[in-house]
């Protein structure tokens, strides 16, 4: 019987991780990752092709790991109001579950190599944007909200506003504060309501 694998996927992408919470993009490598989890260098070759390979599954996985839980809150409720407000507070909450993941986010796909991925990451990337894209149209449709900006601002209440927030307090060393959530929450309650009320253009 072959023995399994002493070192699986997991693992080194979880290595990959944390070298790229402690050091950025760049302190990714190959021999780094294989030395994190004391196996040889092959072992991580015999998973990924390349650093270019590696880099993009560290993205992937944590983006993607990340849309999936957003997209679940911006779907669970059918008040889209309410549906609005949980996507809002889902981007604090994962960041504060997932700290190390949270500070890849303050990167983005292009520091993590992507001129260089596959088609098949590239595609994978771009599957997971169209979909977080497509269900923030939707809510802003159902909201009623119209005119060409409408999607922007939803994207800017749920999305940039509440990663902002996350993004302040990582950078400066900083944990999240306790009412990180209700503040996101807040802040998207109030750009939509004027979007909504038409005193913010869109």
């Amino acid at each position: 019987m072959a023995r399994p694998p002493r070192f699986d996927v997991d693992q080194l992408l979880d290595a990959a991780v944390r070298r790229a919470a402690a050091a950025g993009p760049a302190g990714v490598t190959m021999s780094a990752v294989a030395k994190d989890v004391g196996a040889p260098s092959g072992s991580v070759y015999h998973r990924f092709p390349g650093r270019s390979a590696l880099l993009a599954e560290v993205w992937l996985r944590t983006v993607e790991g990340f849309q999936e839980g957003y997209l679940k809150a911006l779907e669970a409720d059918d008040d889209p109001r309410r549906a609005g407000r949980a996507a809002a507070r889902h981007v604090v909450a994962w960041s504060r579950a997932h700290p190390e993941e949270a500070a890849l986010l303050l990167y983005g796909a292009e520091d993590f190599g992507r001129a260089d991925w596959s088609e098949e990451h590239g595609d994978r990337a771009d599957r997971g944007n169209r979909r977080v894209r497509t269900a923030l149209a939707a809510l802003a449709v159902t909201l009623g909200a119209k005119g060409p900006g409408a999607v922007e601002c939803v994207a800017l209440a749920l999305v940039d506003l509440p990663l902002s927030l996350v993004r302040r307090h990582l950078r400066a060393g900083e944990p999240l504060p306790l009412h990180a959530e209700e503040l996101a929450e807040q802040c998207a309650t109030v750009l939509l309501s004027g979007l909504l009320a038409g005193e913010i253009s869109a």
